[in-house]
């Protein structure tokens, strides 16, 4: 089994959506705002041709763990929001904390990893891909 994070892209020859399902959360903002596009009952669950350009980046720059990004096919840079070199550390109540612009992570193994838009770190401490949050404290129903 390879330790590579899983990396998916559907496009709709406009814009190319990424997948990267080790950061997300599960705050479920996807599936709430745009289900015409994102459906966890289907396979595959991202439809890239269920909305329009616009409606698809709007909702991926909801995306609070950056788990969904985008790139626009003339770019082949990709982007997913407005993103500064000021970095911004919000709390959220019996969640992870969600660390905003870029920055790089040292693992305890040494390795460092890029980050962009946003990164959501574990605080209840169940998580099986620390220091990300995975949305177990959901699970365990943490409080703080």
């Amino acid at each position: 089994m390879s330790d590579t994070p899983i990396h998916k892209e559907y496009s709709n020859g406009e814009v190319t959506i990424t997948w990267e399902p080790h950061k997300c959360i599960h705050s479920q903002k996807c599936i709430k705002g745009l289900s015409s596009v994102f459906d966890f009952e289907r396979r595959p669950w991202i439809n890239a041709e269920g909305d329009s350009t616009e409606a698809i980046v709007k909702q991926i720059d909801a995306c609070p763990s950056g788990a969904l990004g985008y790139y626009f096919a003339e770019q082949q840079e990709k982007t997913s929001g407005n993103v500064t070199s000021e970095q911004l550390v919000e709390v959220i109540p019996n969640g992870p904390l969600m660390v905003y612009g870029n920055l790089q992570v040292k693992l305890p193994d040494d390795q460092i990893i890029n980050q962009s838009k946003v990164s959501a770190f574990c605080r209840c401490g169940s998580s099986q891909n620390k220091p990300f949050c995975d949305g177990s404290h959901k699970k365990i129903n943490f409080r703080g």
